[in-house]
C-alpha cells in the first residue's frame, strides 16, 4: 500500500544524505536540508505502482532504498523490463520538467521508500534560493543525460548481436 506523508527526523537526516550524493557535493548541507523540507516520503509495498505509462503529473522521483523497476507494454498484455532502479535513481524527470507524459510504468519489486518532490515546491524556490533552484535542476539533467549514455550504450550492443548473430539487414 502506498503511503504519503511527512518525514521523520530520521527520513529528513536521509533525504539530506541522498540529496548531497546525488548533487555530487555541489550543494551545502543547509541548501541540502532547505531542500529537503520540500520533500515528501512515500512508502510502497512490493508490487505498488510509483508511476503508470502514458499518465501524468509533475513529481520528481528519488529512489531513497529498495528496488523499483521500470517496465513498458509491449502489448497483447505483456510487459518488458527496461530498467531496474535502485537507491540513489530518479524517475518522472521530463513530466517534473515540462509536464510529459510517463514512457513506462514504475512497480516496486520490494518495500521501498521514494522522495517526492513536485514542480511547484521546487519553483516557490526560485525567488528565495535561486542557485539552489539551479542546482537541482542541474541533477536532473545530470540524471538524463546518464539514462541516455545507458540507452545508446544498450542499442549498440543489440545492435552488435544482431549484426553478429543474424547479418545485416
Amino acid at each position: 500500500m502506498i503511503k504519503k506523508g511527512e518525514m521523520t527526523m530520521s527520513d529528513v537526516q536521509k533525504a539530506v544524505t541522498t540529496c548531497s550524493t546525488l548533487l555530487k557535493a555541489d550543494i551545502s548541507e543547509q541548501e541540502c536540508e532547505k531542500l529537503s523540507a520540500a520533500f515528501q516520503l512515500q512508502k510502497l509495498a512490493a508490487a505498488d505502482i510509483l508511476l503508470r505509462e502514458d499518465e501524468q503529473d509533475d513529481t520528481l522521483y528519488i529512489i531513497m532504498d529498495g528496488d523499483v523497476v521500470a517496465t513498458r507494454d509491449a502489448g497483447g498484455g505483456e510487459d518488458v523490463t527496461l530498467h531496474h532502479l535502485k537507491a540513489g535513481d530518479i524517475a518522472g524527470a521530463m513530466g517534473f520538467v515540462d509536464g510529459s507524459r510517463h514512457s513506462a510504468t514504475l512497480r516496486a519489486v520490494n518495500d521501498a521508500h521514494v522522495l517526492t518532490l513536485h514542480r511547484d515546491a521546487l519553483e516557490s524556490m526560485i525567488d528565495e534560493h535561486p542557485r539552489l533552484v539551479y542546482k537541482m535542476m542541474k541533477m536532473i539533467v545530470r540524471s538524463v543525460h546518464q539514462t541516455l549514455i545507458r540507452m545508446n550504450q544498450q542499442f549498440v550492443e543489440m545492435n552488435n548481436y544482431i549484426m553478429k548473430e543474424h547479418g545485416r539487414y
